[in-house]
C-alpha cells in the first residue's frame, strides 16, 4: 500500500510540473519514477499472488486454470512481455 502511496504523491507532483509548464525533460524523469515505483509494487502483487492464490490453485487441483489466468494478466505487464508495438515501430523507424 505505501508503494501504491508513494506512486500517487509522485504522480501528483507531475500534474503539478505539468501545469507549471516544467521543462519537458524534468518532467519525464518523474515519470519514469513513478513508472518504476508501479512496476515494483506490481512485481510485490505478483509475488503475493504466487505465493497465494496460485498456490492454493494448485492444490486444489485447478493448475491449468490458475496457469491461463495468470498469462493473461501477464500479457499487460511490460516486464514480462517486452515493448509494446508502438516502441517497436520507432525503433524500426531509427533504422
Amino acid at each position: 500500500m505505501n508503494r501504491l502511496k508513494t506512486a500517487r504523491g509522485h504522480l501528483d507532483a507531475v500534474l503539478r510540473m505539468v501545469e507549471d509548464d516544467t521543462y519537458c525533460p524534468e518532467v519525464m524523469k518523474q515519470l519514469s519514477a513513478v513508472q518504476g515505483s508501479l512496476e515494483r509494487a506490481s512485481r510485490i502483487v505478483l509475488r503475493n499472488h504466487l505465493e497465494t492464490c496460485v498456490a492454493a490453485a494448485m492444490v486444489a487441483g485447478r493448475t491449468e486454470e490458475i496457469v491461463d489466468e495468470l498469462m493473461e494478466a501477464l500479457r499487460y505487464d511490460r516486464i514480462a512481455t517486452g515493448p509494446g508495438p508502438e516502441l517497436t515501430l520507432a525503433q524500426e523507424e531509427n533504422r
